[in-house]
């Protein structure tokens, strides 16, 4: 794919204007074995994922005391303030009629792609709430596509003309995470600079579906990550994290995340709820 080469330099965010503080988050041990994981019931003696997973102590800085210092394509990932006109996000039709639009509108603005398509939404709620169909945040540290997925996905949801012109172009597959109530005080969500993750962090891993077989990359432990969060986030706040860029001229490409605890967090937290769509970003053609 024919990417013009702009040679950008990620902009160094210097840390010590940050508030911080030490959370435990869940790395993947890289073994040289390709992991998998299912995303439905596995069949019976097989175990949901596998691999080895470890604890590592890490630094997060909050995010919120300079969060206009973060970009999509400087650190992967982007903090905003939006209103929402949707009623009831467990309604899965007024989520796909009015969040929608917003977030294709929001996406546009924000990076001015000529496109968007929002093809996915996830509800997760913390354990306190869970009922059937809704999933717990997820506490691994991961990227949603991989160099290989991201241009599947294409393919897998335009016409088969429309995919192979889109992929002559740069595009990205960028999530919006929100608080369905807020202040978040469970598991909030924390994400790592994109230019702290080195190609060898990144570890492709099977995500097996009934129908078909996708990568996610689960990610490997570096003391070089740059963690961020944004505390008690509500639900006029959101999150927008990077998960695949066709360009590779130096702009962020994957923005790992995972939910941690958050130490300075209240004892007994409310369950946390919150929503994440996934879309596909076109950009128009680069001089």
């Amino acid at each position: 794919m024919a990417v013009a080469a702009q040679n950008l330099e990620p902009r160094i965010i210097d840390q010590a204007t940050f508030d911080q503080v030490e959370g435990v988050l869940t790395y993947l041990v890289d073994i040289g074995v390709k992991p998998f994981a299912y995303n439905y019931e596995p069949p019976p003696g097989v175990p949901p994922r596998s691999g080895t997973y470890e604890e590592h102590r890490v630094t997060i800085l909050n995010g919120r005391r300079r969060h206009e210092v973060f970009s999509l394509d400087d650190q992967g990932f982007l903090f905003r303030r939006h209103e929402t006109a949707v009623k009831d996000f467990y309604n899965p039709a007024e989520v796909e009629q009015v969040y929608y639009p917003e977030i294709e509108a929001l996406m546009k603005q924000a990076t001015g792609a000529e496109k968007v398509l929002t093809f996915d939404h996830t509800l997760r709620v913390g354990a306190a709430r869970q009922q059937k169909g809704l999933r717990e945040p997820v506490r691994r540290v991961h990227n949603d596509y991989t160099v290989k997925s991201g241009p599947q996905r294409v393919r897998d949801l335009l016409d088969p003309q429309e995919a192979e012109e889109r992929l002559k172009r740069r595009f990205a597959i960028v999530n919006i995470w929100r608080p369905i109530r807020g202040p978040v005080e469970e598991a909030p969500l924390a994400v790592c600079d994109a230019h702290s993750i080195a190609a060898r962090d990144l570890i492709a891993t099977d995500l097996r579906y009934p129908d078909r077989t996708g990568e996610t990359y689960s990610i490997a432990y570096n003391p070089a990550h740059r963690w961020f969060y944004f505390p008690q986030m509500r639900r006029e706040e959101v999150l927008f994290l990077k998960c695949y860029d066709s360009a590779t001229d130096g702009r962020a490409r994957f923005a790992a995340h995972t939910a941690f605890d958050d130490p300075t967090g209240p004892r007994l937290p409310i369950a946390r709820e919150s929503i994440e769509t996934r879309s596909l970003l076109f950009f128009p053609a680069e001089k």
